[in-house]
């Protein structure tokens, strides 16, 4: 047990190594707003593109999301910052990492726009137009205010999902918190510096998901309560109903 602790929690390089990584956070703060916009955005465009009525373009996003949600984040750093140069597109390491961000996360981001547009009621849809909107006008106006209170819950567990995968920008010397906290490990030969960066994440990503939760909670208690459609009444059970009323009203 000693031998753990002396590992993971040494004291001393505890201390030294909390200042040496809470440094790099300006760095961590700005790959995380750039990728949340960016990223945001993409997905924001990718949902709208999934929608249109134009089949091609349909199937092009749907190819596109898929293919990008079942590529490891980590291969695309790597293709993007070591292979990309290859063919004559030198990106530096922050940029590679946001633009590794926005093209994944924009992946995920562009599905769960997609269900909160079409969560929303096709009537909205139809009594936007009849007062003399367009389509574009309709979606801006009207659907997407309302789709966007429904996917912040989900949004947010993305973002949480974000800030741990910055740790893989270590792979392409971003000097993010791993990145620096391998640098320490190698100096003072002792994995405590992995230790605190484990921490600080911690840190971090607990508010964030106690937030979602409530987010969660508050969206499930506004939801209105469903009523069963009257095609689920079979024309039997209807019959049973019409009868019991009438036995019921006999003397």
């Amino acid at each position: 047990m000693s031998d753990l602790i002396n590992a993971f929690f040494n004291g001393e390089i505890f201390k030294d190594s909390l200042w040496l990584l809470v440094k790099t956070l300006p760095t961590v703060f700005e790959v995380l707003v750039l990728g949340l916009v960016f990223s945001y955005l993409w997905g924001l465009i990718l949902a709208l593109m999934r929608l249109s009525r134009f089949r091609v373009l349909r199937y092009l996003t749907g190819a596109y999301i898929d293919f990008f949600r079942g590529l490891p984040l980590l291969l695309l750093f790597i293709f993007i910052y070591y292979g990309l140069p290859l063919a004559g597109l030198t990106l530096n390491a922050l940029t590679s990492g946001v633009l590794g961000l926005t093209l994944c996360y924009g992946a995920y981001s562009a599905e769960i726009f997609r269900a909160g547009i079409q969560a929303i009621p096709r009537g909205q849809t139809e009594a936007a137009r009849s007062l003399g909107m367009t389509s574009g006008q309709a979606m801006r106006y009207v659907i997407l205010p309302q789709a966007v209170k429904l996917v912040i819950p989900p949004l947010t567990n993305e973002f949480i999902a974000m800030i741990k995968d910055t740790s893989l920008m270590s792979v392409i010397a971003v000097p993010e918190l791993l990145f620096r906290a391998k640098e320490k490990m190698g100096v003072v030969a002792n994995p405590t510096p992995l230790t605190v960066a484990a921490l600080i994440y911690v840190v971090f990503t607990i508010p964030l998901i106690r937030l979602a939760a409530r987010l969660e909670s508050k969206r499930r208690k506004r939801r209105p309560p469903t009523k069963p459609a009257a095609a689920e009444i079979s024309p039997e059970a209807e019959q049973d109903l019409l009868n019991t009323d009438i036995a019921g009203q006999l003397p």
